[in-house]
């Protein structure tokens, strides 16, 4: 088997965010994770449970992603969901779609529970249960 030419590399993803500061706000004071901010260049790097990193990085002509750019798995989606509006997240509701979500924003039409939420961006972020 042929070694891969990124075995050594320390890959990322990224997107885009419209404005770098109100974003580092948010993924560190609402989130709670580890934001390293490089303002000069307009970037971010949020730092992920488990050791991983994402670059948000501001883009004057932002679209806000039309799919989950991060998902973050949670024992307890429900809890995750309250705890994240105790911190003034809302959460999106999908009404009359096969992904419809209920009262509290929680898909529960099978496979794992899901809610889904936006950063400051419109960036759609996610939370699901790993049990």
């Amino acid at each position: 088997m042929a070694t891969s030419l990124f075995e050594n590399s320390t890959a990322f993803a990224s997107f885009s965010v419209d404005d770098a500061g109100r974003a580092a706000s948010f993924y560190r004071d609402t989130l709670g994770l580890s934001v390293e901010e490089a303002r000069e260049h307009g970037v971010i790097f949020i730092d992920l449970p488990g050791g991983s990193r994402v670059l948000a990085y501001a883009k004057d002509t932002h679209e806000p992603a039309t799919f989950t750019v991060l998902n973050f798995p949670v024992p307890d989606v429900e809890a995750a969901v309250a705890a994240l509006k105790e911190r003034g997240v809302t959460f999106l509701h999908y009404a009359g779609t096969p992904m419809e979500t209920d009262e509290q924003g929680i898909f529960r039409g099978g496979g794992p529970l899901i809610a889904w939420f936006s950063d400051p961006a419109g960036n759609v972020i996610a939370v699901l249960e790993d049990s």
